[in-house]
């Protein structure tokens, strides 16, 4: 299925995460290269649970489609 909002933030937060890590790094500054971490981690997080809520929904469907038959 076609991703949920949960997922897109997901990776919009995991790409500015990244960024700042980088960023952080050229620079050498460790705070936000922490921050960017952190950002990172927190979108990998919420694309996992955008993923596993899709799935579920997706499931739910599929039972309702088996029921109707």
């Amino acid at each position: 299925g076609l991703p949920n909002r949960d997922e897109m933030e997901g990776k919009f937060d995991q790409v500015k995460g990244k960024t700042k890590e980088g960023i952080g790094r050229a620079l050498d500054d460790d705070e936000l290269e922490a921050e960017g971490r952190a950002e990172n981690a927190g979108g990998n997080v919420k694309e996992g649970f955008g993923k596993a809520r899709r799935k579920v929904g997706e499931a739910i469907e599929d039972v309702g489609d088996a029921i109707s038959r």
